[in-house]
């Protein structure tokens, strides 16, 4: 009997995305048309009335002092976290590509914090900044004389989430930057050697152009992280205050929506943060794809 040449079908590639089409579909584009919709509704609280308001509720959000802080206060969390916590897990990654002995230990270590949830992340983060227990106060009392009101002042709340969002997704980073720095051939790094560059030249001209391709990938996924994933943490740790002062954009949907009973509020900020994700990314893949090279 003939083997039938199933690749040669034109309806087989159809029939294998098929499954993922219909995930997407339920559990992506249909709830993202659904909030579009409700976001152009006001509605009483447990459902019990809906009214066509159009526009209201978009002209409500950007005339809205609390969201526009939440806004400002969301971008500068995104750009620390970001370029902070990619410029930490590169050096980190730089330290465990060295052949040292009992190297795969070290590096499970780090990989350990992106295995574990937000919301353990930020429990644990709660222990380690604690006024009364906490070890990170008391190190800083028994080195330095002095303690930090790590929870209970805006500024240091908003440090705090910061931190613990960088150490979340740490482990991440670092796998991927260790992929990449070991896919650089080793005579690329000899050749530079003979030629006199020293240390930082090295780093600087020759391993940063070459993590390029995978730098270009963890913004986007970094984004992505600490937009969406950054809820569990702030949940954890402040619920958004002391005084609002780590109350996020992701954070105010969520108060919006099951703490204030405005949903269609609260689906106008999920149409608003969809589209300013996808702007960003936009952006990224439009310029930020000129500074990317490939070997």
């Amino acid at each position: 009997m003939k083997e039938q040449d199933y690749n040669s079908h034109f309806l087989v590639p159809y029939l294998l995305i098929i499954p993922s089409m219909i995930i997407l579909i339920f559990f992506l584009y249909w709830p993202t048309l659904q909030s579009f919709f409700l976001s152009l509704y006001r509605t009483a609280p447990f459902g019990s009335r809906v009214i066509y308001s159009g526009l209201d509720n978009y002209k409500k959000l950007f005339t809205d002092p609390s969201y526009l802080d939440s806004l400002q206060r969301s971008a500068v969390f995104v750009l620390i976290t970001i370029f902070g916590g990619l410029t930490f897990s590169l050096v980190l990654a730089t330290f465990l590509n060295k052949k040292l002995k009992g190297i795969h230990i070290y590096r499970t270590i780090f990989f350990i914090p992106y295995a574990i949830s937000p919301t353990v992340a930020g429990s644990l983060w709660v222990f380690l900044l604690n006024p009364v227990a906490g070890h990170v106060n008391y190190v800083l009392d028994f080195l330095f004389g002095f303690q930090v009101p790590w929870l209970t002042n805006g500024f240091f709340a908003f440090i705090a989430i910061i931190i613990a969002t960088i150490w979340k997704n740490m482990g991440f980073n670092i796998i991927f930057f260790l992929a990449g720095l070991q896919s650089i051939p080793d005579s690329v790094y000899e050749s530079a050697k003979i030629d006199g560059a020293n240390s930082w030249q090295i780093f600087r001209k020759i391993t940063i152009p070459l993590l390029s391709p995978t730098t270009f990938y963890l913004i986007i996924m970094n984004i992505l992280f600490t937009v969406f994933q950054a809820f569990g943490i702030i949940d954890i740790m402040t619920q958004g205050g002391p005084a609002n002062a780590t109350n996020l954009v992701i954070y105010k949907l969520y108060r919006d929506m099951f703490v204030n009973f405005r949903p269609g509020l609260a689906a106008a900020q999920s149409v608003v943060l969809l589209f300013l994700v996808l702007i960003i990314t936009f952006f990224h893949f439009r310029y930020g794809s000129k500074g990317v090279h490939y070997q």
